[in-house]
């Protein structure tokens, strides 16, 4: 998926540096080379290749700012936020969330707000700002109560809902060291995640396993743990294997049948597809 969408970029920057159009088609055109680069850029980010990640909704920014299209601009601030947060530098997902905000204000789209909130809670929570993380979570919960009113979100925040509040949740109370608290919230997510995105029921279910194994309650986390290889089976994404050698690892550190079991078919899986 990643090699046909870095082709296609090509191609499309090909066509538009070496072909002569009208101004209306050639604006048509750099809108599709910011939103293919911004796809690029998630594959990227969901690979774990965050240097190209960068590079490439650096350029969609750029084709986004030329362009003033506040959608595109949008959605790689909030991106760039999750990615900030991904890697450890929670201040830098804070301010990009912000100036997302700032932009989406004129949207009065409920559902994108909330979900730009999420990533800000998410950012300040890393930040070990708890309370501050706890209100703007709260308010992307309300906003995302509230989306019959005011206009829909754009198509790419069409993910967005409950389960992802839900996920966010759990990862508050993880960061702060209550698991048996995330546990509930992060049961919720997988219970309302659409099944049509096996990467995040993937990546759930092994954020969920790693919350009851710190929670003291191993034989359920294992087998969470080995429930998550029949979504792993329909994704590829290397932030997902980066959270199952996670659990593999604390796994292996704990002294029970199930536990071992589980992390040897985990590690068999892993390196499975390191082969491949």
């Amino acid at each position: 998926m990643h090699s046909l969408a870095v082709r296609h970029l090509r191609r499309v920057r090909r066509v538009i540096n070496t072909n002569t159009y009208p101004e209306t088609i050639g604006r048509q055109l750099q809108l599709v080379a910011g939103e293919t680069a911004e796809h690029c850029a998630w594959l990227c980010y969901d690979a774990e290749e965050q240097d190209n990640a960068r590079r490439y909704w650096g350029e969609a920014l750029t084709t986004a700012t030329m362009l003033r299209d506040a959608s595109l601009e949008i959605l790689v601030l909030a991106s760039l936020s999750m990615q900030a947060s991904h890697e450890g530098r929670p201040r830098d997902g804070v301010d990009l969330a912000r100036a997302a905000h700032e932009r989406a204000a004129q949207y009065g789209s409920p559902a994108l707000k909330s979900l730009i909130a999420s990533r800000e809670a998410r950012a300040l929570s890393l930040m070990a700002d708890g309370q501050a993380a706890g209100k703007r979570l709260s308010e992307a919960m309300r906003l995302v109560e509230h989306t019959d009113r005011g206009r829909p979100s754009p198509p790419w925040a069409a993910f967005h809902g409950q389960a992802e509040l839900d996920y966010v949740q759990g990862l508050l109370y993880t960061e702060n060291g209550h698991h048996h608290g995330a546990v509930q919230f992060l049961r919720a997510a997988l219970a309302h995640q659409d099944r049509t995105y096996g990467r995040n029921r993937a990546l759930y279910r092994l954020t969920l396993a790693r919350s009851l194994v710190n929670a003291g309650e191993v034989d359920e986390g294992a087998a969470h743990a080995v429930d998550s290889l029949d979504h792993l089976a329909e994704v590829e994404s290397g932030r997902v294997l980066r959270r199952l050698n996670e659990v593999v690892g604390l796994l292996a550190d704990v002294d029970a049948v199930s536990a071992r079991h589980a992390a040897d078919e985990l590690t068999e899986y892993a390196h499975a597809k390191g082969a491949a």
